[in-house]
């Protein structure tokens, strides 16, 4: 309600606006004003310094938008591919905001430089072979040197030799959760189609393959530092995007297909937390949620939990209702840690035996009571024959 209002109100303010410059315009009516429609070199002049103003906000709004949200940016990166992808968008940064700060101020210049005067005459040309040759050529250059850079960097970042020693690891995306799914002790992943999908088999693994009988599935994603995950998507539903944005990973999760993405982690969860930079940006976080939290509790609300940094796998892909709650926590330990965690997890073989075994006692126990209920039965009906053959005889 309070929105509507806000529109109506601001809907009549323009509207009152619009009525004033009417008036205004009738009031001049008559005045030796010049109604010409014509440009006079007072107005080519300060329509020349309102643009010199215009560039000025420009420059003014973008250094004021570096110093005041550039820490918001991503910080250290947690792969060893994310220095390469750092560089290359600085890289852009600084061209882009180079180009742009010459470009517009020469547009600006230019403008006002040759700005119309009643004792000047327009130059017209053609073309100019000069001019055309400076503005294609240069700027083909740079984006040849940007794009080499970047192919050079893509296939760093995806090559993962057939021999080299990775991890085989699944990430199952469908509306709104994350899945994955370890390769096991033989780093193979079994086969998967969702045609297969059934009971505790939510992933569509073929329990035939046998790759697939130590493969583990998993809601929370470990990782090792120092090795090499090469990880392999897939999605059940619609188009997602696996976004783990502190190790500079992306890649879309399409139905109906296998795609990947392979990375070396460079700090475990627990070393990152300790960074000064994210210290101080939890604290910070935690001091808006304290205050936030004096706020609600003096609603009746309940405070705020505080926050812990943890990596976390997002969709990146607006894939329904609830995709900004579509999230994993990704825990990166030591190699150590990482291979006592895994070895305290079940495989989905056994998963699959356990779910089969709760399900036998429950039928067994189901079993008893139908054969009794269709004994009572039968006896029920043998007395009501015998007691309607009894009536007959005695009559």
């Amino acid at each position: 309600m309070t929105s509507l209002l806000v529109i109506i109100v601001l809907v009549l303010l323009a509207v009152a606006l619009w009525q004033l410059t009417r008036i205004f315009d009738l009031t001049q009516v008559g005045s030796s004003s010049d109604d010409s429609q014509v440009a006079s070199d007072n107005d080519n002049n300060i329509q020349g310094y309102v643009m010199f103003g215009f560039l000025a906000f420009i420059y003014i709004f973008t250094i004021y938008g570096l110093l005041k949200w550039g820490h918001l940016a991503l910080h250290t990166p947690a792969s060893e591919h994310g220095l390469l992808v750092d560089n290359l968008m600085n890289i852009t940064w600084v061209l882009i905001f180079i180009v742009q700060f010459i470009t517009q101020g020469l547009l600006y210049w230019f403008s006002f430089k040759n700005r119309g005067h009643k004792d000047r005459k327009a130059l017209f040309f053609a073309d100019s072979s000069k001019l055309e040759a400076i503005w294609s050529i240069i700027p083909s250059i740079v984006l040849a040197c940007l794009i080499l850079y970047g192919l050079y960097a893509w296939n760093n970042i995806m090559f993962v030799d057939k021999d080299e020693d990775v991890i085989e690891i699944e990430l199952y995306a469908q509306q709104f959760k994350w899945t994955a799914r370890y390769a096991g002790k033989d780093n193979v992943l079994g086969k998967a189609n969702v045609r297969l999908i059934e009971g505790v088999n939510t992933l569509g693994v073929d329990m035939s393959d046998p790759n697939a009988q130590d493969d583990i599935v998993v809601s929370e994603l470990h990782i090792p530092k120092g090795k090499k995950i090469h990880f392999k998507m897939r999605s059940q539903d619609v188009l997602h995007s696996a976004y783990m944005p502190h190790f500079r990973a992306q890649m879309n999760c399409v139905p109906g297909m296998v795609t990947e993405f392979a990375f070396i982690p460079t700090y475990t969860t627990a070393e990152y937390r300790e960074l000064p930079f994210m210290i101080e940006k939890v604290a910070n976080i935690n001091k808006l949620r304290a205050e936030k939290s004096v706020e609600l509790l003096a609603k009746g609300g309940t405070a705020l939990d505080p926050y812990t940094f943890d990596y976390l796998l997002l969709c990146n892909k607006i894939c329904g209702a609830s995709h900004y709650n579509m999230q994993m926590k990704v825990v990166v330990d030591s190699p150590e840690d990482y291979k006592k965690w895994l070895s305290e997890k079940t495989t989905l073989t056994q998963d699959i035996k356990a779910a089969a075994a709760a399900e036998k006692p429950a039928e067994a126990v189901k079993a008893p009571t139908t054969d009794s209920t269709a004994k009572d039965t039968v006896k029920a009906v043998i007395d009501t024959v015998k007691a309607v053959v009894a009536k007959v005889a005695m009559k």
